[in-house]
């Protein structure tokens, strides 16, 4: 039974000593000497008299106060100390304040490192979380809203980066499903938009596929003029269809020359499966001509700036460029497009399956793959540009 009025709570004055004024239900004003006035809850557990502090008058009214009042007797109800839960919740609170969404962003990034995703791989995320820490990098990651990721990547999306905005998505929804599964969150605000992004068109990367133009490419690769590994990059590039970023990190130690083969180890590879590479014997010689240059060091085509590091992902399509070839006509990645379908197919000469096993594409079929890969390797591939 309620006892108390809310003009009875704000006309309460101060007195030389505390006092408490009852409401019922354990519930009662504490008034301060000072006149500051206290909403308390008196209760029994285990035995023992205890007191909760529920909040300050008149920040708490009245009818707050009650509903604070029935909620602990509730957890009293089901078997719980609402001092202890009060505690808890504190904790919690304290603990989703200091986790922060970059704090958790950075971990993430940090187990990703540690479990071999490739540096190229983790450049690219790292760039995409770097445009969304300003707008979310220091709010609580359990407190962020789906608006808030929205407005990361409208900001995004207003750029005319559409692509950009669609894989920070995807990036931002791992870091809150890597908080979920480290119990400092509890739902991924960026799963449900994706329907609310504009989608990007395709865009094909561009590559020569006729032998005409295969042709004028061959003799203008042989005619490149600038540095010595450039050259090699260019000339493999054309016998291997590797992707560029599995030529430029190639290592002298991934390679069995006795057998032929290249072993590429499942972290550089796009999808974390290792690939063993048939060399020819024009790619063996090849490599034994570059062995000369770089074969001391780690990498096959080292940076020009420090041997510690793998030449850059912009050489290739930097000596396109200088050969003639601009971004529309050819690119690094467009050698591996000239092998499959146009060119290597059309001639008749090799099996489709060796073809796909050179670049590395997953067989669909999962019985036909099991098979094949007990199999012995496809022979090796070469370009197969008209003679000049």
């Amino acid at each position: 039974m309620h006892t108390l009025f809310a003009t009875t709570v704000s006309s309460a004055k101060a007195k030389e000593r505390p006092y408490k004024l009852f409401d019922g239900g354990g519930l009662h004003l504490y008034v301060k000497p000072n006149g500051s006035k206290l909403w308390r809850l008196t209760y029994s557990w285990l035995g023992k008299q205890k007191t909760l502090s529920l909040g300050q008058w008149p920040d708490l009214g009245l009818a707050d106060a009650r509903e604070k009042r029935d909620e602990a007797r509730k957890l009293i109800a089901a078997g719980l100390d609402p001092s202890h839960e009060k505690k808890l919740a504190a904790a919690r609170e304290k603990i989703s304040e200091e986790n922060s969404f970059k704090l958790v962003a950075e971990e993430w990034v940090a187990k990703n490192e540690r479990e071999g995703m490739a540096e190229i791989t983790l450049s690219k995320i790292r760039w995409l979380l770097e445009k969304a820490y300003p707008k979310i990098g220091n709010r609580p990651v359990a407190k962020i809203t789906a608006q808030e990721v929205l407005g990361v990547l409208r900001s995004i999306e207003a750029t005319g980066r559409y692509e950009s905005a669609r894989r920070m998505r995807s990036v931002l929804s791992r870091v809150f499903r890597y908080a979920i599964a480290t119990t400092r969150a509890e739902h991924d605000p960026a799963r449900d938009l994706r329907g609310a992004l504009t989608v990007p068109k395709a865009k094909h990367l561009a590559a020569i596929t006729t032998e005409k133009g295969a042709g004028e490419l061959m003799r203008a690769i042989e005619g490149y003029t600038g540095h010595a590994i450039t050259l090699f990059a260019l000339r493999l590039s054309a016998h291997l269809f590797v992707r560029p970023g599995e030529l430029r990190q190639a290592e002298w130690s991934e390679f069995d020359f006795d057998r032929s083969l290249w072993n590429i180890p499942a972290e550089k590879m796009k999808m974390r499966r290792p690939h063993r590479v048939p060399l020819s014997r024009q790619v063996t010689a090849l490599f034994e001509q570059l062995w000369d240059l770089t074969g001391t060091g780690r990498y096959c085509f080292p940076s020009f700036r420090s041997p510690r590091r793998p030449m850059s992902e912009n050489t290739v399509n930097a000596a396109l460029r200088v050969l003639g070839f601009g971004p529309k006509q050819m690119t690094a990645h467009g050698f591996r497009a000239m092998a499959a379908p146009p060119l290597l197919n059309e001639t008749g000469k090799f099996n489709p399956d060796a073809i796909e096993r050179q670049l590395a594409h997953m067989d669909t079929n999962a019985v036909r793959r099991a098979y094949s890969s007990t199999g012995p390797i496809s022979s090796s591939i070469c370009a197969t540009a008209p003679k000049c």
